[in-house]
C-alpha cells in the first residue's frame, strides 16, 4: 500500500488554486487558473497567464482572512471531518478489479460506515475518482476529462496493478498506459491483481487520514 504525499511535478499538474507570497512584498497570489505550480515556476506562470488572470490580495484582504479562518484547528477539523464522512465516488471500471469492488459494496462489508457513499450520476457532485483496471492510450483523454469535470477538492485512488503500472498488459504493449499517474495525480495506490475488499478498505482509510491533514482552501 502506497501513500502519495509527494509534491506534484510536471506533467502531473492538478487543477485548482495556489497561494504564495512573492518576495518581501507580502503580496499573496490568491488564484492562478487551471494549474497548481511549483514555487520555482511562479514567475513563468505569471508571464504565461498575464496579470489579468492572476488575482493578488494583500494579507489583510477578505479572501486571505477567510483562508486563515478556515484553517484554524477546530474549523479545519470540522470541515475535513465532514469530507471524510461523505465521500462520493466515481467508478471508472475497465477490468476485473470491479468484481472485487462489487463484493465490497455489499452488506457484508458495508463501506458506508467509513463514509464511502454510493456512486452518483453526476461528476460535478463527486469528489473521489476510483480507477479500477487497465487504461489504454485511447482512454487516457477521457480519464483526464472526467477528472477535470469533478469539483475541488477531489482525490484519486488507483486500484489494482493495471491502474498503478499497467499490470500484465504493460510489457511490450503500444496501447496501455503504464500507470494513471502519467495522466492525473494519484493520492492512494492499492496494489493487487485484483486487491481484496479488505485491501481496498485500507486504502479508503489512508485517504481519510490524508484528507484530515489537508489544508482547507
Amino acid at each position: 500500500m502506497l501513500y502519495n504525499n509527494c509534491p506534484i511535478k510536471h506533467p502531473h499538474h492538478k487543477a485548482g488554486t495556489f497561494c504564495y507570497s512573492l518576495g518581501n512584498s507580502k503580496t499573496v497570489i490568491e488564484s492562478v487558473e487551471e494549474k497548481i505550480v511549483p514555487r520555482s515556476d511562479v514567475e513563468e506562470v505569471l508571464r504565461k497567464y498575464k496579470p489579468g488572470c492572476v488575482y493578488r490580495e494583500g494579507k489583510g484582504g477578505l479572501k486571505y482572512v477567510i483562508y486563515k479562518l478556515k484553517n484554524l484547528s477546530l474549523i479545519k477539523y470540522i470541515i475535513n471531518w465532514g469530507r471524510i464522512c461523505s465521500m462520493w465516488p466515481v467508478h471508472l471500471t475497465t477490468a476485473c478489479c470491479s468484481v472485487e469492488f462489487a463484493a465490497l459494496s455489499g452488506p457484508r462489508y458495508d463501506p458506508e460506515r467509513f463514509g464511502w457513499l454510493t456512486a452518483v450520476g453526476s461528476l460535478r457532485q463527486s469528489d473521489v475518482l476510483l480507477i479500477e483496471g487497465t487504461v489504454t492510450t485511447k482512454m487516457a483523454q477521457r480519464v483526464r476529462l472526467i477528472y477535470d469535470q469533478m469539483p475541488e477538492p477531489k482525490w484519486v485512488i488507483a486500484m489494482g496493478a493495471c491502474a498503478i503500472s499497467g499490470g500484465l498488459y504493460a510489457k511490450d504493449s503500444y496501447n496501455v498506459v503504464q500507470g494513471i499517474d502519467d495522466i492525473i495525480p494519484v493520492d492512494v495506490y492499492i496494489p493487487g491483481c485484483p486487491p481484496r475488499p479488505e485491501t481496498l478498505f485500507q486504502g479508503i482509510l489512508m485517504l481519510r487520514d490524508k484528507i484530515m491533514n489537508e489544508v482547507v482552501k
